[in-house]
């Protein structure tokens, strides 16, 4: 089914005792439109995901909420049995409402369901990372995560569960968590326009956390930069490109996880994350989010 390839651009990291691509993909774009529903193409969303480990992608993002339960049923009939080296992370602690909305489901209980339901959905004894999903669709809110966080340390405890993370966590959030118990990721917006998390990343960096941002061309509003557009232009490059680019330079320990419903875009994608940005390039990309 695939192992890690030498193409793929930022080589590795672990997570725990995990080792996956820094170059990865997200699952959430192969639900229907605003994540909800079935695909338009539902061969196609296979396809993707079977390109993604055909092209050695090891670490692909998911969460149950997606569809809801759409792309972790696809990633079980494109995948399963699942080859050695991939490993799959998802999200728990937010559900969807029939308006498409993201309320939060951080009670014991409903954290003990979507895990459970994770592990039927995509066909597995244990789940390699689950991130404890914060916040609103807005970003964080500021909060003790204690009582959450401690119940997905009890699963853990009962194998359910192997490794933990946070998903749109303030810095206190990340503290409180490694407080409790030891993380091996945080997945927060972040991009070359938001660089709020800069002090964030550092400090993980140092620690051997994983950084894992989420929009990287801001999301459903893609970022409009002049000085983005030009160094694509220069370099004859898409701005997905430098900006996936640009986020491997910044820190190692920060992963990609790019989402698309199109192979030749996953492709395009992998090759673009990999493209050689000089000094000057980096220099006016910097400035971008100052």
């Amino acid at each position: 089914m695939g192992t890690p390839s030498a193409s793929l651009p930022g080589g590795t990291w672990t997570l725990g005792d995990l080792t996956v691509t820094r170059f990865g993909y997200g699952a959430m774009q192969l639900a229907g439109p605003y994540v909800m529903g079935p695909p338009a193409d539902r061969e196609g969303a296979l396809a993707v995901l079977r390109e993604a480990v055909a092209l050695g992608v090891t670490h692909i993002d998911t969460a149950d909420a997606y569809g809801p339960h759409v792309t972790n049923l696809l990633i079980r009939e494109a995948l399963h049995p699942y080859p050695g080296p991939l490993h799959i992370v998802t999200k728990v602690g937010a559900t969807r409402d029939e308006k498409g909305g993201w309320p939060p489901a951080r009670e014991p209980d409903a954290l003990r369901r979507a895990v459970t339901e994770n592990l039927e959905n995509l066909g597995l004894d244990t789940l390699d990372v689950v991130n404890l999903r914060l916040g609103d669709a807005r970003g964080p809110v500021p909060g003790s995560l204690a009582e959450a966080f401690g119940t997905l340390v009890d699963l853990q405890r009962q194998g359910l569960v192997r490794h933990l993370g946070v998903s749109n966590a303030t810095a206190e959030q990340v503290a409180e968590a490694r407080s409790i118990a030891p993380i091996v990721c945080v997945q927060n917006m972040y991009n070359l326009a938001h660089r709020h998390d800069d002090a964030l990343i550092d400090e993980l960096a140092e620690q051997g956390i994983a950084y894992v941002p989420f929009f990287p061309l801001g999301g459903f509003s893609p970022l409009q930069s002049s000085a983005l557009t030009a160094v694509a232009a220069r370099l004859g490059a898409t701005p997905m490109s430098v900006a996936l680019a640009w986020l491997l330079r910044r820190s190692p320990n920060i992963l990609l996880i790019p989402g698309t419903s199109s192979v030749a875009h996953l492709r395009e994608n992998a090759a673009g994350a990999g493209l050689a940005l000089s000094d000057t390039d980096l220099a006016e990309l910097d400035a971008i989010g100052r």
